[in-house]
């Protein structure tokens, strides 16, 4: 990248803005690159040159290669937590993280498939497993019990773990619509009732 592209790509935005802005752009080469259909081919190299960006701006906003591919699955969680969320109903839910996970499959991979390659990712796993469980838990109004709201929400969000990865990897020849159809259904014999989207 010429200086000249260098001057005209940040052209017109603010020096405090343009951190940020290339923190995405690394974030956004790292999503490609950690949910990649080879598996992941993540060095801080690769990054750099998929965002077009030199070392020391990938240094600026992460202090080594581990704290930046927590980061990216973090932003991944976080995207599909959203769209969680704000779903109404459990087709909704459903809809929302198949547009998010397997419609655009790097990202199902980077939060479905990079824990399993990527150590530094063992423990990023295993502290968003509660925030998707108690999500879940949140809708299961009919069930009174608290104890067994959180075994009914552990044991759904465990099978539907299991089906979307199975998805993601190609083991399961199911259409798209067949697909959303059974882990609606599931959710539906456990979570017959949604409270009302806000």
């Amino acid at each position: 990248m010429t200086s000249g592209q260098r001057r005209g790509r940040w052209a017109g935005v603010p020096l405090p803005d343009r951190q940020a802005l290339r923190r995405d752009e690394l974030i956004a080469a790292g999503v490609t690159l950690l949910g990649s259909a080879g598996g992941p081919a993540l060095t801080v190299r690769a990054v750099c040159r998929h965002a077009g960006l030199t070392e020391r701006y990938f240094y600026e906003s992460f202090s080594d290669r581990d704290e930046f591919v927590r980061a990216v699955y973090d932003d991944v969680c976080n995207r599909a937590m959203t769209a969680l969320m704000s779903a109404g109903t459990p087709r909704e839910a459903v809809e929302r993280f198949v547009a998010l996970m397997v419609d655009d499959p790097v990202r199902g991979r980077v939060l479905l498939l990079a824990p399993e390659v990527e150590p530094v990712l063992i423990h990023s796993g295993a502290e968003w497993m509660p925030s998707f469980i108690e999500l879940l838990q949140s809708k299961l109004i009919t069930v009174s019990d608290p104890v067994l709201q959180k075994m009914m929400a552990t044991g759904l969000i465990g099978a539907l773990t299991a089906l979307f990865t199975a998805y993601l990897d190609g083991r399961l020849p199911a259409s798209r619509e067949q697909f959303i159809d059974y882990c609606v259904e599931l959710l539906l014999s456990r979570a017959p009732s949604y409270p009302p989207a806000t």
